[in-house]
């Protein structure tokens, strides 16, 4: 098998997807990229990471161009009737451009980034999407962040939002439904280790095909 298999893993604040990855990604050994991502798109755009995750995963950011690196540097119009293009665009932008390149590189796994999407068209993609329910997510997070119950679901609540609008702004697909991703894992029910096994064995599948 010479193609490169991706795995590409969309997730809810909370539901573990990211500690899936980790665990994934050192059972098959190959490389995870996630938040790494915006450092290296950043590194391109010549801008600070803290200004590109400023931008990352949020909406907002596209009307936040020219109050980032000053007016001089982008202008909100061009010709009276052109617009620059957005710098969170311009980071998309470049972040599409390098996942692309780092799946043709060697077989990997994405956490979030609108992965899925991107890769759309590669055939070798596997992609999911961990969630799970509301008290496990609100426990887990109270843990990780040393939250208060009500904290941990003002999070949870918070992050979800910006991560849909994000997804949804990008792909035009509804976020975690079963029409934007292959297939859904409900980690309250299988577990951390009872997804990473499921994803493992499809991963190992696909690598013995001809």
């Amino acid at each position: 098998m010479t193609e490169n298999i991706i795995i590409t893993i969309g997730r809810q604040f909370g539901s573990g997807g990211h500690e899936i990855g980790n665990r994934l990604a050192e059972r098959l050994s190959i490389p995870l990229y996630d938040h790494n991502l915006i450092r290296m798109a950043a590194k391109e755009l010549k801008i600070t990471p803290e200004e590109a995750e400023k931008l990352d995963e949020s909406i907002l950011g596209r009307y936040m161009s020219s109050a980032i690196l000053g007016s001089g540097d982008y202008l909100m119009f061009m010709n009276e009737s052109e617009f620059e293009e957005p710098l969170s665009d311009k980071v998309y932008v470049m972040q599409t451009q390098i996942i692309q390149k780092l799946a043709n590189r060697s077989s990997c796994i994405f956490v979030g980034r609108c992965a899925d999407y991107v890769l759309g068209d590669y055939s070798n993609c596997i992609n999911a999407f961990v969630y799970a329910y509301k008290e496990d997510r609100i426990r887990r997070i109270m843990k990780l962040y040393d939250l208060t119950e009500r904290q941990a679901w003002d999070k949870i609540k918070k992050i979800d939002k910006t991560r849909k609008a994000y997804y949804e702004e990008h792909t035009d697909r509804d976020w975690g439904s079963i029409e934007a991703h292959q297939m859904l894992f409900n980690a309250s029910l299988m577990g951390i280790d009872g997804v990473v096994d499921a994803l493992e064995g499809i991963y190992r599948k696909w690598n013995e095909r001809e």
